[in-house]
């Protein structure tokens, strides 16, 4: 298996201090001599900021977000990525970007086997973040979306204290408590200067599977680029190399009997009343499938998303797709 590319993702909102942290990375790994691939997401026909990173391999993605309009340009993107020698990739969405839909490009099993998603830094403006909770003076979207920004973090930095009183202070953090996993670490900040070892500790952690659904060994992978491993992360996703056609019925029926630790599933099989490779999303209960038409080069395989994932559950999973 070749080696894959780590991945960092920052998102927030609007004027939360996104680039500063982008360019506190990008010159640590610089200076490591490393060789740092960017994506930069932008609303405007130019990128304003375009002379920061003169010099630099960035790709930029103009008018539009991740979240709608220009998914299938980052899926472009990224393979462009994929014939470039970078030894990290960072990626930083629009102010109005949704990260969990950059999340969920990166977590396909294509895009698994070339890219390694190790933590998504999410940055919010604490002098701002009560009036953009507040139902008089922002839209329904705008909550939805920084709601959207804080849940998907693995890493929440909470930028511009110095522009926050004591006593908002303890409203903001009220707030954050309501929507974050208690695992979730809060960094405290001002001008957007967090040490690295925090920054670039790998907090998103990925098991595989052979096709029995037992742990891999030798695929384990669990590189990252400084700071500290601390074991209280939950298990995000869980890769299953699975080569064997499955009945579409069953395939459901076990998804839904792991729905308790399994939030969403997705992949690509192989059906055994079609030919062929199909994709899937499983979600809310349901699963749809896909039929790919042209031809790519990927292994079947099943990805698992959610939390605290059982191993055994996931052997019997996979027995019973092969009808043991």
């Amino acid at each position: 298996m070749t080696k894959r590319v780590p991945v960092y993702v920052i998102s927030g909102f609007l004027g939360s201090g996104k680039t500063t942290v982008l360019l506190h990375m990008l010159n640590h790994f610089k200076n490591q001599g490393m060789k740092p691939g960017i994506i930069l997401n932008e609303l405007g026909d130019e990128n304003v900021e375009d002379h920061l990173f003169q010099g630099e391999k960035v790709v930029e993605l103009l008018n539009g977000c991740i979240c709608c309009t220009i998914q299938e340009d980052l899926k472009s993107t990224l393979d462009q990525y994929l014939g470039e020698k970078v030894d990290v990739l960072i990626i930083e969405g629009t102010g109005v970007a949704n990260p969990l839909e950059i999340k969920d490009v990166l977590l396909t099993p294509f895009y698994m086997e070339n890219f390694e998603l190790l933590s998504m830094i999410s940055l919010v403006d604490a002098s701002h973040y009560l009036e953009y909770q507040s139902f008089f003076s922002s839209s329904k979207e705008i909550r939805g979306l920084l709601k959207e920004q804080v849940t998907s973090a693995h890493l929440l930095v909470l930028n511009k204290m110095d522009l926050v009183s004591e006593k908002e202070f303890i409203k903001v953090e009220s707030k954050l408590a309501d929507e974050l996993e208690d695992h979730v670490p809060v960094y405290r900040t001002s001008y957007g200067e967090v040490p690295l070892e925090i920054l670039l500790e790998k907090r998103m952690q990925m098991r595989e599977m052979g096709e029995d659904g037992r742990a891999d060994g030798a695929r384990k992978h669990d590189h990252s680029h400084g700071g500290h491993h601390h074991h209280h992360h939950h298990i995000e996703a869980v890769k299953v190399a699975f080569s064997e056609p499955v009945n579409r019925i069953v395939l459901e029926k076990q998804l839904k009997k792991l729905s308790k630790q399994v939030v969403r599933a997705k992949g690509i099989v192989r059906i055994n009343e079609t030919p062929g490779l199909f994709e899937f999303q499983y979600a809310a209960s349901t699963l749809v499938l896909n039929r790919i038409e042209k031809k790519v080069d990927v292994r079947p395989s099943i990805i698992l998303i959610g939390k605290e994932i059982d191993e055994k559950k996931v052997e019997k999973f996979c027995e019973a797709l092969r009808g043991e």
